[in-house]
């Protein structure tokens, strides 16, 4: 981890920030990025598909592009790769794929979907030089894939109550869908999981768990199994989902933990040690998809996504909190989230931490007009961590970033997040032409593309000693 010491003169806020700036740009290229790069020297004319490009495509490629993924078109063999190489020279060299905001040059993370430069320079020397396919017999086995889980078979599958109908009217839909299940006894979790249907349409998700008290009234295998009414306020929508308690007592909702289901395509579940994660499943229940977003269809389709549950087999000792900055969290965005037509504004919100704790993953969220996202803690004696920096924020690609190992956040560290939304024409991703005021909605609303939302969440533990040296980079491995 790289950290910078803030300079602390009494020259007013303005440059006091510029010096923030400069010392945590001067952390970029640590000892870890440049191993990276030192890599052997290929000759541009030895390059094939066999053994140096196909290796690069199926972990960087192929997990979307293939048969029944999100993306358009198949990476598997050498032809398909060999029919797209202009297309791969020119999005890899841009970095346009594959998909990874985060900025490398500030911060590292687990797993990242990122090509070095030298890895880019081999796929353009690849494409220069004629694709060279390789030595007869050295293709490299192709990558098995298992569509219906990462963690092999779940302990428990629940299907929706009915399909979700997409209307092919050519625009993104928001929808909110619940899965209501019921058990024998509460039940410890490791890991729930949200498997698509229609991958090539479902393009993130956000998803919580409602948890019944057993001895209240209740009917939340009722009501709508899913509701498209984004502008519906929180009650009535709940109302129409069969949510409430039926006994007129308060209160009205089940407790809701945050959270606990997350999708994007591409995206891979962080695998966590063993002795981290887990809670406790009530017997009675809704995973309730706060919002499920389907990219455009030019034809009505059904959606019958599901969930995978897999029990845990130990018990929970160290169980993962989250909570977020900015919009309906813990610190309140500064100045108002309202952007106004036609400006380029950027927004604050910060938090002090009072209890050490270790940061595990974090997740910037903003809608169509974002422009960049930086979020940095200061420590009370006035060094900076680095926490996350997207130099171009784009709506289509929302990670959870895990952290390689947790990240310490001593007591009395305040976390700043900064976010700048372009509100002009000049933003090809505004929603409205010619720009209107644009800010932050209400309730559900808020889940519309065109309002707006600026939010740091991120998942933590108490902190504990040797918590920096756990190896949160682990390798898949079916469920147990």
């Amino acid at each position: 981890m790289c950290v910078s010491r803030i300079i602390l003169v009494r020259a007013g806020k303005r440059l006091c920030l510029w010096i923030i700036c400069l010392s945590l740009i001067s952390c970029s290229g640590n000892k870890e990025e440049k191993t990276v790069n030192q890599s052997v020297k290929i000759a541009p004319s030895s390059v094939t598909f066999n053994e140096h490009i196909a290796p690069l495509i199926y972990q960087n490629c192929t997990p979307c592009h293939r048969k029944g993924q999100s993306g358009p078109f198949e990476l598997l063999t050498y032809n398909d790769a060999k029919k797209r190489a202009k297309q791969i020279k020119f999005v890899t060299g841009t970095r346009y794929m594959p998909p990874w905001p985060a900025d490398a040059e500030y911060t590292h993370f687990a797993n990242e979907r990122r090509l070095s430069e030298e890895q880019i320079e081999m796929i353009r020397n690849w494409v220069d030089n004629g694709c060279k396919q390789g030595t007869a017999g050295t293709e490299p086995p192709l990558p098995v894939f298992n569509d219906s889980s990462w963690f092999g078979k779940p302990d428990m599958v629940i299907r929706p109550i009915e399909p979700v109908k997409i209307k092919g009217n050519g625009t993104d839909a928001f929808i909110i869908v619940k899965f209501p299940y019921e058990l024998k006894t509460d039940t410890l979790v490791d890991f729930i999981e949200f498997v698509p249907h229609q991958k090539k349409l479902v393009h993130h998700v956000n998803g919580h768990t409602l948890s019944y008290d057993e001895n209240r009234e209740t009917n939340y295998f009722t009501g709508k199994a899913w509701n498209d009414d984004t502008n519906g306020s929180y009650e009535s929508v709940f109302k129409d989902m069969g949510l409430p308690y039926t006994d007129g007592a308060a209160p009205r909702l089940p407790t809701l933990t945050p959270n606990t289901i997350y999708y994007l395509p591409g995206y891979t579940p962080p695998v966590y040690p063993a002795e981290i994660g887990g809670y406790k499943l009530k017997r009675k229940g809704v995973f309730l998809l706060k919002s499920v977003h389907y990219g455009p269809s030019n034809n009505d389709v059904l959606d019958s996504s599901y969930i995978n549950v897999f029990f845990r087999k130990q018990p929970i000792e160290r169980p993962i909190s989250e909570t977020q900055l900015g919009t309906f969290g813990i610190s309140p965005v500064e100045p108002e989230l309202i952007i106004p037509a036609n400006t380029v504004k950027t927004f604050h919100t910060k938090a002090t931490i009072a209890n050490p704790i270790s940061i595990l993953s974090v997740n910037p969220h903003m809608h169509l007009i974002g422009k960049s996202f930086w979020a940095f803690a200061i420590k009370p004696n006035g060094d900076t961590i680095p926490l996350i920096r997207l130099n171009k924020w784009d709506f289509r690609w929302q990670y959870y970033y895990t952290y390689k190992h947790p990240v310490k956040i001593e007591a009395n560290t305040t976390i700043h997040v900064y976010g700048t939304f372009d509100n002009t024409a000049a933003n090809p991703f505004n929603p409205f032409h010619p720009a209107r005021t644009i800010t932050y909605g209400n309730g559900i609303e808020s889940m519309r593309t065109t309002e707006e939302m600026f939010q740091f969440i991120f998942s933590y533990l108490p902190y504990r000693q040797g918590d920096e040296q756990i190896d949160l980079e682990r390798k898949l491995q079916p469920h147990q």
